[in-house]
């Protein structure tokens, strides 16, 4: 049986709707927090967002755990996280 039409999905943590791998930003949570893993090649707990501040903010809003995460993440560092998103433009890939 060929994998050949498989398309990985994802949930945003932002809006919940599922959309293919490429089409979300990774986010990572390590050692140091949060953080956005623009190339997809960093380590630790990873979890998606699309890449539009309608979902950033819904991300922002939301409080308590984080199933992907595996962690509760408080508001300040979801605020963080925003933050480092709209300071670098999104390239489309």
């Amino acid at each position: 049986m060929s994998r050949r039409g498989h398309v990985p999905k994802r949930t945003c943590l932002g809006c919940g709707m599922t959309d293919s791998q490429a089409a979300l930003l990774r986010i990572v949570r390590d050692g140091s927090g949060l953080g956005v893993d623009f190339d997809r090649r960093l380590g630790g707990r990873g979890g998606y967002l699309h890449p539009n501040a309608d979902c950033w903010a819904g991300f922002a809003r939301r409080k308590g755990t984080v199933r992907s995460l595996r962690a509760a993440i408080d508001r300040p560092a979801r605020a963080a996280l925003v933050a480092q998103l709209q300071q670098r433009p999104v390239s489309e890939g």
